[in-house]
């Protein structure tokens, strides 16, 4: 028979089997938490960053030394024409563009006024004219009658004087009705030179100043592109003695040009100094208002490494380059020796035959990997000279 103790004791032991039994389960899914959480934490190799470039093959070419500019051609002389006399403008008898000849009529005034004073100026001379034969006359007849002693020397010698004096004022009178018939034909503006109209600065009904310009025309002949100069290149412009011209319309026709004249003065609006350069006499495709590319050319017998621009890297006040060598590039400090219109001529600091980055210099850095890109590892020809060709 079991005691009330006995009892006690193998309740407990049942209840602490039972909660053996339930906590295993926990157990096991505890130690499943950890193997995961553990597995997590587990470093993943990253991939190695491999940047595409682009990049060209650098050899030794001319260190020649150029300046691009852009300019626009015009007239050598360009004529800013305007009426001698003042009035209203009554009639246009030509347009923007038009061609004209010496002595043709551009501009008509209305020459009412200037004809009545023309009319009077010439009524003015008749009376002088009068004035002068009459006095002429009484001259004659005192003169015969001091011959016979009827008068005295001093009357003969008053009508000398009323005669020279009726001279001057007829002489006056015709200057004067010459004057006024010069003044009445300045109503007519005519143009001076074969040339063409460039400008029309004044309308029909409009009322002018003498002198004031109201058509513009440009001589034909000579034409010169103008161009403004940096202030930066103005002392290095005179060392670059060849020049070449190319129209926008034909970039491919390439003209040989002279420096005409270079301004000792600034523009005060460009801050620019204007320079001429004279078109060869064969230039016939060329027309006024054209745009010219025009080349400044400093030629040095030396040989030197050009790259663009777009190769440089300003690192820590220096400017540096990127090399690649087996795929991998390295910063490498370079020394500048000038520019050549859009490339820089390289004085040390690369060799021929190595491979230089010219795009995406700012994304990279020392010990990359970097992947050239397929149109710029094809062969390329040696006179080229664009940046992603061989830099001469």
């Amino acid at each position: 028979m079991l005691t009330p103790e006995s009892t006690v004791l193998k309740k407990a032991k049942s209840r602490e089997l039972t909660h053996g039994v339930l906590q295993l389960p926990m157990m096991f899914a505890g130690l499943i938490l950890l193997a995961s959480v553990g597995a997590c934490s587990k470093s993943v190799e990253k991939s190695e960053d491999v940047r595409p470039v682009r990049a060209i093959v650098v050899k030794n070419g001319t260190a020649d030394s150029a300046l691009e500019l852009s300019g626009e051609v015009r007239p050598r002389i360009e004529s800013r024409l305007g009426f001698r006399v003042g009035g209203k403008i009554v009639s246009r008898k030509v347009e923007l563009g038009t061609v004209v000849k010496r002595g043709q009529l551009l501009m008509q005034l209305d020459p009412q006024d200037l004809a009545l004073a023309q009319t009077q100026a010439k009524a003015a001379l008749a009376a002088a004219e009068s004035n002068r034969d009459l006095a002429l006359a009484e001259m004659k007849r005192y003169q015969e009658l001091r011959s016979k002693n009827f008068v005295a020397a001093t009357v003969l010698d008053s009508k000398d004087v009323a005669y020279k004096s009726a001279q001057s004022s007829y002489e006056q009178a015709l200057a004067a009705y010459k004057n006024q018939s010069n003044q009445t034909s300045y109503t007519s503006l005519e143009s001076d030179v074969d040339g063409v109209v460039t400008s029309i600065d004044a309308e029909v009904g409009q009322v002018v100043a003498a002198g004031t310009p109201v058509v513009r025309v440009a001589q034909a002949g000579d034409m010169d592109v103008v161009v403004g100069i940096p202030e930066n290149k103005i002392n290095v412009i005179r060392q670059m003695t060849d020049i070449n011209v190319s129209m926008w319309a034909q970039p491919t026709k390439v003209m040989t040009a002279k420096l005409r004249e270079l301004s000792p003065i600034a523009d005060p609006v460009t801050r620019t100094y204007t320079a001429k350069v004279i078109l060869p006499a064969d230039a016939n495709d060329v027309r006024l208002g054209m745009t010219a590319n025009v080349s400044f050319i400093a030629r040095n017998p030396n040989q030197a490494i050009k790259l663009p621009m777009t190769a440089l890297l300003q690192n820590k006040g220096s400017t540096s380059v990127w090399v690649v060598e087996q795929g991998v590039v390295k910063l490498v400090p370079v020394q500048i020796a000038g520019a050549a219109g859009e490339d820089v001529l390289i004085a040390a600091g690369v060799a021929s035959g190595q491979t230089v980055v010219t795009a995406g210099v700012n994304f990279l850095k020392a010990g990359q990997h970097v992947t050239i890109l397929a149109a710029d590892a094809a062969p390329v020809n040696e006179a080229n000279t664009s940046t992603t060709g061989v830099a001469k």
